[in-house]
């Protein structure tokens, strides 16, 4: 028998490699003209990093007390 061939959605996958979620948003980006969406994205990393190092740190209590 032979060997199933790759449907085009494989083969696209295989083509376009492992990228980062980052770089396939970026993509999107680029690709549809979307960038309203560039300085959402800026706002919930800049948040998502504020949480994330103010969790281990004494700053917590004067961090949340912005929000």
């Amino acid at each position: 028998m032979s060997e199933p061939k790759d449907n085009e959605f494989e083969r696209a996958a295989a083509e376009h490699g492992k990228k980062g979620l980052l770089s396939d948003f970026w993509g999107f980006m680029k690709e549809n003209k979307k960038w309203w969406l560039l300085p959402l994205l800026v706002t919930l990393l800049a948040l998502g990093l504020l949480i994330f190092l103010s969790s281990g740190t004494g700053l917590a209590p004067f961090i949340y007390t912005l929000f």
